[in-house]
């Protein structure tokens, strides 16, 4: 970012803070927390489901299925399901954290 940019931007934060005017943002792209984490959810669990049906098939014998794309599909589901047990972690720990806060 050029000097000029970065006096523009500074100059506009003056402006705005004194006027106490923020700019609007839309809610209508939001999603709230609760329906992330439900997506989110789901997602994993499709994921774990096509690694188990890819597994199955190539046990199977399928022509259609080989081993790689079978590893890849296990490590897909595998990695999802550790992201979202470290975002559950992360979500309890918050939440013990602010229950132990004094009032």
């Amino acid at each position: 970012m050029s000097q000029m940019n970065v006096e523009q931007v500074l100059n506009q934060m003056r402006i705005l803070s004194q006027n106490n005017v923020l700019p609007e943002t839309s809610n209508t792209n939001r999603a709230d927390f609760s329906q992330l984490l439900s997506d989110s959810i789901g997602q994993v669990n499709e994921l774990q489901k096509e690694s188990r049906e890819m597994k199955t098939a190539f046990e199977m014998g399928d022509s259609g299925v080989d081993i790689p794309e079978v590893m890849i599909a296990v490590q897909k589901a595998s990695l999802s399901f550790e992201a979202i047990t470290e975002v559950r972690n992360k979500l309890l720990s918050a939440y013990q954290e602010v229950m132990n806060m004094p009032v």
